[in-house]
Order: structure tokens, then sequence, then C-alpha cells
């Protein structure tokens, strides 16, 4: 398992994705790496690792995508990820504004979040259309191979964006630690952070390492 790239970890076991977040081992933009290569790079222990996705109990929500219609793949992508971003980012954005404006002073306060967002969901919602207006049809109609080869190169390139964007929201609060004098509506800011980045990390996975490989072979 050392020298097996974390997104075939991941793609073969599902559960295998919550113990790589735990750690915060890329497995969606940065899957190509060994388990042992990440491991080393974010001076992890690996074969503690090794232990641990052992371990992992598998639940409702592991599902082997990989053996599922393409179709219901991408409905899954669609109704989860897509209809949830739109759900609970903008949300977000108002409640970071909120967060820089009413705690101005303090030295935790985020500043530069809500901007930060809101190029970042500026750039979302243009990833999702060009994917549910050009890609997703294309693959409806039986379109593979070279046909997808660029639409899916620019989607992966777009996909590396969107994990540069996610360490910066992560820089910006401090890996999402929630300061001992937070009020309610910064410490659901952060938690709500979290969320949409495991759930954007779980997206670019479903698309980079199930649904695009299948497209392009």
């Amino acid at each position: 398992m050392l020298d097996t790239p974390l997104a075939d970890i991941a793609r073969h076991q599902p559960s295998a994705t919550r113990v790589f977040m735990r750690h915060h081992l890329d497995f969606c933009c940065g899957g190509r790496r060994t388990l042992a290569e990440a491991c080393a790079r974010a001076g992890l222990d690996a074969t503690a690792i090794v232990r641990e996705l052992a371990a992992e109990d598998t639940s409702a929500d592991d599902v082997a995508w990989e053996l599922r219609p393409q179709g219901e793949l991408i409905e899954h992508i669609l109704e989860r990820y897509h209809d949830g971003l739109r759900r609970d980012l903008p949300p977000l954005i108002a409640a970071a504004r909120k967060v820089e404006r009413v705690h101005a002073e303090k030295p935790e306060v985020p500043a530069g979040l809500a901007d930060e967002l809101e190029t970042f969901w500026a750039e979302m919602q243009s990833h999702m259309m060009k994917e549910e207006n050009v890609l997703f049809p294309m693959l409806y109609r039986g379109a593979r191979g070279p046909q997808v080869h660029m639409p899916v190169r620019v989607m992966e390139d777009e996909h590396d964006a969107h994990g540069a964007h996610l360490e910066l929201i992560r820089s910006l609060t401090n890996n999402f630690a929630i300061p001992a004098q937070a009020c309610a509506t910064w410490t659901a800011l952060y938690r709500g952070l979290a969320h949409v980045e495991a759930e954007l990390m779980q997206h670019i996975h479903l698309e980079n390492n199930v649904l695009f490989p299948r497209a392009t072979a």
C-alpha cells in the first residue's frame, strides 16, 4: 500500500478519504502521489496511516462509485456537490463579512476571508456551469476518449486552482481553529467552511480519479 497512489487507495477504499482528510493528505488534486510520498511530505508515519486505514469502518456513504453507472455518478455529483455548494457557500460569505466587520479589532479575525470566498465562489460558479452545460451533456451523449480530452483537461486545471483557494482559506482561518472568544456566527462560519472543504475534496476526487479517467479511456 505504501507505493500506491492516494487516488487509487481512495477509489478502491472510499472510507480512506476520511483518514486522508483527518491528516490533510491531498487525495484529489495531489492524488498521484504514493502514500509513502504524501506522508513524507506531511511529516507523517506512513505505517501508522496504513494501520489507520485498515481500522477505518465503512459507512453508508462509502459507495464504490467506480462500479456504478457513469450517469448515476454524474447525477450524484450534481445533486450532492453542485447543489450543496450553491446552498452552503453564499451564506458563509455573508457570515465572513459580518465576522470581519464586527470583530475587526481582534487579532484572530480572518481579514480578507470574505473577499477570498467571493473570488472562490465566482470561479466555482463558472466551473460548475461548464460541467453542466458542456462536459456532462457530452458524457450523457456517450462521448469518450479524444472527444472529451480537452474539456476534461480544462476541468482538471481548474480543480488545481480550487485546491489553491482551499489552502488560502485554511491559512486565513488558522486551519479552522475556532478562537476562544468566537461568537456563534464565527463558530458556524469555521465549521461551515470545514464542511465545504471536505465536500469539495470528495467532489474533486470523484471527478479527477473516477469520472474523468473513465470518460477519457
